[in-house]
């Protein structure tokens, strides 16, 4: 999405020069969030973008990976060969963190690319049991993929509920039910001992019957490419960029998942490995090279998943919040949660009630001030509690 999205941008923004876009797999680019719904199910063979890019001239060097780059001679290490370039776009996104010693062992499988897919497509036609690993947002996409497809989902999380490191316990809490009214087993405080061909043995003794097991334990910047570059690293080991986009290194710009940025409307440094990030930091990328001079890229971000039956979507970021407001009844079909901080609204969760999400975005990006008892009431819009 990242990289589509800058070459797209620069079109648009009138850049004369060439832009090539590179790219490891050798599928046309794709779009990733069809990847855990319809392409898995088979109701989709695809999710190339509609994009012509013969018609943008933009020249698309697919199944290359990049293994390099040397800033002094402005060039790129590929299997091809050297490739030169005057600015360099990086966004090679993140990859899936593995599950320690269950590499090679047949039937384990991550869901990240197109290929990825495609294996698992087979797997869920055939009805297997399944065992996931990881109770965070791709997790729970995919059990309820697996269910829809009739497979016994049993999911594994060694915290103590779903969604540890994005949500408060509060908030995760209802959403831990959905897994047994959709059919799938959920097992928390569940740490994984080892992968066998057929099984998944926890570290209480148990086993698991597991005809295949998908992990989903997070994902990282795909940096490693980068080292001896010079190019400035986080703890995360993402891309340090600052606010326009730019990196440590002159003519280089990161977008997209593998880098961070900071925000001035939340006062800290930002890695959102979101879909919406990766759309809007290539108009900020594209304008600074065309030689505009852009606002400073601080978007709220933004994401959505659908789960067991229901639409979840976030924006904002609640980390330095000091307010958490509810908006009608998590143990019901539709809820919401507002976090303020100073009396304004700094991010909600919305849960069937997109409306609430619609409206909270743009109250959190004019940093309007609200009325909190206005606010926990689920029958008034929310910009109803604007003051």
């Amino acid at each position: 999405m990242a990289g589509v999205q800058t070459a797209v941008a620069l079109r648009e923004q009138g850049f004369p020069g060439s832009v090539t876009l590179i790219g490891a797999e050798p599928h046309q680019p794709y779009d990733r969030p069809p990847l855990s719904k319809a392409v898995l199910l088979g109701k989709a063979e695809g999710s190339a973008f509609d994009v012509d890019f013969e018609a943008l001239d933009v020249e698309l060097r697919l199944g290359l990976e990049v293994t390099g780059v040397h800033p002094a001679r402005r060039e790129l290490d590929t299997a091809a060969g050297p490739v030169p370039y005057d600015v360099l776009v990086v966004a090679t996104g993140a990859e899936p963190v593995r599950l320690p010693g269950a590499e090679g062992v047949p039937g384990v499988h991550l869901l990240r690319t197109l290929d990825d897919a495609e294996r698992l497509r087979p797997v869920l036609a055939r009805q297997h049991d399944i065992v996931v690993v990881g109770a965070g947002w791709i997790g729970a996409e995919f059990a309820t993929a697996a269910r829809e497809a009739g497979c016994s989902v049993t999911v594994v999380e060694a915290a103590g509920r779903p969604l540890v490191g994005a949500l408060p316990a509060e908030v995760a809490a209802p959403m831990a039910a959905w897994y047994a009214d959709s059919g799938a087993s959920l097992r928390t405080h569940a740490r994984v001992e080892r992968v066998e061909p057929g099984a998944v043995v926890l570290d209480d003794g148990s086993r698991l019957p597991a005809g295949a097991v998908v992990v989903g334990i997070g994902a990282r910047p795909a940096t490693a490419w980068l080292a001896g570059s010079g190019i400035e690293l986080g703890a995360h080991r993402e891309i340090v960029a600052d606010d326009h986009l730019r990196t440590s290194l002159p003519g280089v710009y990161a977008v997209g998942d593998c880098a961070s940025f900071p925000s001035g409307r939340y006062g800290e440094r930002l890695l959102v490995h979101h879909w919406d990030n990766a759309l809007q930091g290539p108009r900020t990328v594209a304008a600074n090279i065309v030689g505009e001079t852009p606002a400073p890229y601080d978007p709220v971000p933004y994401f959505w998943s659908e789960q067991f039956g229901r639409f979840v979507q976030y924006a904002g970021h609640h980390g330095a919040a000091d307010a958490l407001l509810w908006r009608g009844d998590p143990a019901g079909p539709s809820w919401s949660v507002c976090w303020l901080r100073e009396g304004r609204l700094v991010a909600v969760l919305a849960v069937g009630r997109p409306r609430d999400l619609a409206q909270g975005r743009r109250l959190i990006e004019s940093g309007t001030r609200m009325d909190p008892a206005l606010l926990t009431d689920p029958s008034r819009p929310l910009k109803g509690a604007a003051l």
